[in-house]
């Protein structure tokens, strides 16, 4: 039997859960009031805190953190690598704790499992960070030299489900092409081709559909003009992108049943609103139903949206032309990040060195 407890933490707290192999023992959400987040000046600040807070809850549950074979973290905002389960070491913890590829609360994982595994000599690992990057060479391409498209979404899910979908069909992902819509609080589309990402809208910067927080692909003018008669900054223009677009600059919510209630009571606002919706996600898949040159085993819906009776019907009726469409609501990032770690420790997978991958990728760029 192995043993493995994941750490996964968020802005406002910190997932953890207990996995004796397959079988999940605890799962735990551990909240943070926002008042106790607003202390610390800086997100690294936070790791002693998030760390007890972690051994206080363990203790309470009778767990001897000794009977751990591993500690498995959330990756966060790194150098670009493959997808794959990676040894935490020293070069991954010094690029997430300098913030200089980007700051996010899933920087901690890493950081505390390594924490936990000094303290009781184990083995410390991240998998399929949002980082992940399997692009073929010209998915890298914008239209403007030096501005080349970034591999950022939400990996761990992604291919945990469409693990997940093909193992119901009796098909391997390393064999099949399937389109995973993670349909969240941000929206992430990719195509996956044979076991790679090759190609996925990057929510975080811009690209895609409209989400329930983020404004999706807008006209880089009408940005450039916002910002100069706005007389907006940089960080002012990324909030209003990244927080104040979609759901709720149309309708000021982020919420999708409440956009549901609306439509319901005969707003015709919002359903023109949700149309949109349900029309920017079915172009995407389309787009990446044309990197895949039309051979799709499956199309696969996640996220928290996918379980709106509502959306997950209608995405369904217009993206079936595709080919079948499977829905698994939610997401499975705490088994993920365990069946990773099983994954190595049973050796039916190489451990991956973070270093070694972000140097071979970084070389294997030519354009």
């Amino acid at each position: 039997m192995i043993r493995t407890l994941i750490i996964n933490p968020g802005s406002t707290s910190t997932k953890i859960a207990l996995f004796s192999d397959d079988e999940c023992v605890l799962n735990q959400n551990i909240e943070h009031e926002n008042n106790e987040i607003l202390e610390f000046h800086n997100l690294v600040e936070q790791e002693p805190f998030r760390i007890q807070k972690i051994e206080k809850y363990i203790a309470a549950q009778n767990i001897d953190l000794n009977s751990i074979d591993a500690f498995v973290g959330r990756g966060g905002l790194m150098r670009p690598i493959p997808g794959g389960t990676y040894e935490v070491d020293t070069k991954m913890l010094e690029d997430l704790r300098s913030g200089k590829f980007g700051i996010h609360a899933s920087n901690l994982g890493a950081t505390i499992s390594d924490y936990f595994a000094k303290k009781f000599q184990k083995r410390a690992f991240i998998v399929d960070p949002v980082v992940v990057d399997e692009f073929e060479p010209v998915a890298y391409l914008s239209g403007f030299k030096g501005l080349e498209r970034r591999s950022v979404f939400h990996a761990l899910n992604q291919k945990a489900v469409a693990r997940e979908a093909l193992k119901r069909i009796n098909k391997k992902y390393t064999e099949s092409n399937v389109i995973v819509a993670h349909l969240g609080g941000g929206i992430s589309i990719g195509a996956h081709k044979r076991g790679q990402v090759v190609d996925v809208n990057n929510g975080l910067d811009g690209e895609g559909p409209f989400a329930p927080n983020r404004t999706g692909q807008v006209s880089v003018m009408s940005v450039v003009d916002y910002m100069f008669d706005h007389q907006v900054d940089r960080e002012t223009m990324r909030k209003l992108i990244t927080q104040s677009g979609g759901l709720v600059s149309y309708l000021g919510t982020n919420d999708l049943r409440e956009v549901e209630a609306k439509i319901t009571s005969g707003d015709e606002y919002a359903k023109l609103v949700f149309d949109g919706l349900v029309y920017q996600i079915s172009k995407e898949i389309g787009k990446q139903a044309a990197v895949l040159q039309g051979e799709v085993d499956l199309v696969i819906l996640t996220g928290g949206l996918a379980y709106s009776r509502s959306l997950k019907k209608t995405l369904t009726q217009k993206n079936k032309w595709i080919s079948d469409v499977m829905i698994i609501p939610g997401e499975m990032e705490m088994q993920a990040l365990n069946l990773g770690a099983q994954r190595v420790l049973t050796g039916t997978e190489a451990v991956k060195n973070y270093q070694k991958e972000s140097e071979a990728l970084a070389n294997a760029k030519r354009i």
